[in-house]
Formats: C-alpha cells, structure tokens, sequence
C-alpha cells in the first residue's frame, strides 16, 4: 500500500476542523437575533410614557420581570415590571425599574409557564397607553403589541454554605489529607 504523504499532512488538520465546527455549533445561541439586538432607534421607558402619542408605532425592545399574566380571547396581557437590558437582551435583575409596561402577545400564554417574577424581552411597536391601578394608585402604562418574545430561564443560584472548604479549587484533592492539622483551612 503506497501512502500520500499529503493526505497524512491533512488529517489532523481537518479533524481539528471539524471537532471545532462542531463545538463552536452546539454554542450558538437560540435567542433569535432581532430580540439580541436593538432596533434603531429604540425609546426608553420614561420617553415612551413621557410622549406616548409621539411614539405610537416605534420599535421598541423592552425587558424585566413578569408582574401578572391575563389571558383574553384573542391575545395575552403581560404586565412587566421594566429593567435595563444587557447586550443579548436578558434583564438585568439588580437594576432598579424604570417603570411598568403591559405587552399584548397573540395567542395564549400559560400562567404558570410565564410565572410571575421570570424574566422576559419582548420586541414589538408602541400601540398607545392604558391606566390600571397598582394597589389603589392609578398608574399609565404603555401598550406594546409584542412581535416576539423570550422567557429567559432562570439563573443558576450561588449557595455559599454549598461549599465546605474555602478556595478548594486552588488546592490539588490530597492537600486535606497531608495537611489536616493546618488551622486555617476550614471558614
């Protein structure tokens, strides 16, 4: 058997290839691209409802945390309580609101899915205002007729007493047992 040597030089490198392809593959994200990116000339909150005849019909991305959902016949009302949003377009969670707004989605949208406090962007145009009570304050909110929407999953909680030894990963897994008596090991 006669062997090329230039498809011996070529294995490991199309190899390397592939496995990279197809890591890099499974990293996509499933975000869909208009809700990770804003639309020209997105409003803020404040703006919206400051003005909201003069931007009736804007694009808007908004996000935050779910306050209520209400089902109707034909759509399903999302009131959210509005946080910034990050450049993929997920809330942040420890950023103080700049207000509330209520999103129309077509179609039905199980209340216990979209469960209150889950985040949530949704992307769609500004179709005017409505006022509703928070408690027995009346308060003005802006209507989005929502295009499309994410319900991001929760994120992973840190629980400090989880862990039994402070900074463990900077330690190989034999250093308890040679050292057990060092005194500062344990929090």
């Amino acid at each position: 058997m006669i062997c090329d040597p230039l498809s011996e030089r070529l294995k490991k490198p199309l190899t390397t290839v592939v496995l990279l392809s197809t890591l890099f593959g499974g990293c996509a994200s499933s975000v869909p691209e208009q809700i990770r990116s804003a639309p020209a000339g997105d409003p803020g909150l404040e703006d919206v409802r400051a003005e909201i005849q003069q931007f009736a019909g804007a694009a808007v991305r908004w996000g935050g945390e779910i306050a209520s959902v209400e089902n109707f016949a034909s759509h399903t009302q999302v009131e959210v309580v509005a946080r910034a949003l990050t450049n993929s377009g997920r809330p942040k969670s420890h950023v103080q609101s700049s207000g509330r707004f209520l999103g129309n989605v077509p179609g039905f949208l199980d209340p216990v899915i979209y469960k209150v406090k889950r985040e949530i962007t949704v992307l769609g145009t500004v179709a005017g205002s409505k006022t509703k009570t928070i408690g027995e304050y009346p308060y003005r909110y802006p209507v989005i007729e929502v295009s499309d929407h994410v319900l991001w999953q929760p994120l992973p909680q840190y629980d400090p007493h989880s862990y039994r030894y402070l900074y463990d990963h900077w330690y190989d897994p034999w250093y308890r047992h040679r050292y057990w008596h060092y005194p500062y090991r344990y929090r």
